[in-house]
């Protein structure tokens, strides 16, 4: 079972958040450590109408972190969203990324959206989908997330 299956069956079928049974890793996901990462979504998915492929990057994650035994504390995995994917945090209901997003937020990831972008894009705050955080810009939540010793992974 994967971490976010664990929630209440399967966050999607394969191959959203998929992650290959391999043997012989080198290096593996180490129990001992706290995983505290950030991701920078900076990229729209490849045509409309597809859940974001770097949000599907965070549930591989996720799901490769639990194969190997641990699960993040809530709100130690972080995704900051600018650039050309900002509107995947709109709440419209034709955006194939809620479902995602609600199921990364109920495993415990901050979904977080730069403000720079938002008025960038002409999106407003009552545009956004659930829960989303707000953040005055990506550049500043990287920069302080990654000074205080955090992972960052881009797209």
């Amino acid at each position: 079972m994967t971490f976010l299956s664990c929630l209440s069956g399967p966050l999607y079928a394969a191959p959203l958040g998929a992650i290959a049974p391999l043997v012989g890793d080198e290096v593996r996901a180490d129990p001992r450590l706290r995983y505290r990462t950030v991701f920078s979504v900076t990229k729209a998915a490849a045509a409309t109408g597809k859940v974001n492929p770097s949000l599907d990057k965070v549930t591989r994650y996720l799901n490769l972190l639990e194969r190997d035994g641990i699960r993040p504390e809530r709100g130690d995995v972080v995704v900051i969203v600018s650039g050309a994917a900002t509107p995947v945090v709109t709440g419209s209901p034709d955006n194939p990324n809620i479902a995602l997003i609600a199921r990364l937020q109920q495993a415990g990831v901050t979904v977080a959206v730069c403000a720079q972008a938002l008025h960038g894009h002409g999106i407003s705050r009552k545009q956004l989908a659930s829960g989303i955080r707000v953040d005055l810009s990506a550049m500043t939540t990287l920069a302080t997330l990654q000074l205080r010793g955090w992972a960052v992974i881009t797209d």
